[in-house]
């Protein structure tokens, strides 16, 4: 990818050391857009798919992390954990088995 225009970088960029590269196919229309969109936002093409690739998947892994109640779901989901487990023997194989969820980025 390459930049259209210059900018100073931000506190961030200087101190991060940028040593990978992702390399993007994109039609015309997308390629076009993008362009207007940095152009629009006085950011270089690659600033601003950075950030707003990095936004998104912020996004998205906040989705996987957090969700939000109301008073009174809160209050269910609070008695809830707070009661007793039965033990069964489901909740004993899932609590022996390997996690399939990858939490090492946590």
């Amino acid at each position: 990818m390459t930049t259209t225009s210059a900018s100073a970088p931000t506190d961030h960029e200087t101190r991060t050391s940028k040593d990978s590269r992702i390399n993007l196919r994109v039609s015309t229309r997308q390629n076009q857009l993008i362009r207007r969109a940095a152009s629009a936002t006085d950011r270089s093409l690659t600033d601003f798919v950075l950030e707003s690739a990095a936004e998104r998947a912020e996004q998205i892994l906040a989705d996987r992390r957090w969700f939000i109640l109301s008073e009174d779901e809160f209050t269910t989901f609070q008695d809830l954990l707070d009661r007793p487990l039965e033990h069964t023997d489901e909740l004993r194989q899932l609590l022996t088995e390997r996690s399939p969820i990858d939490l090492s980025d946590l």
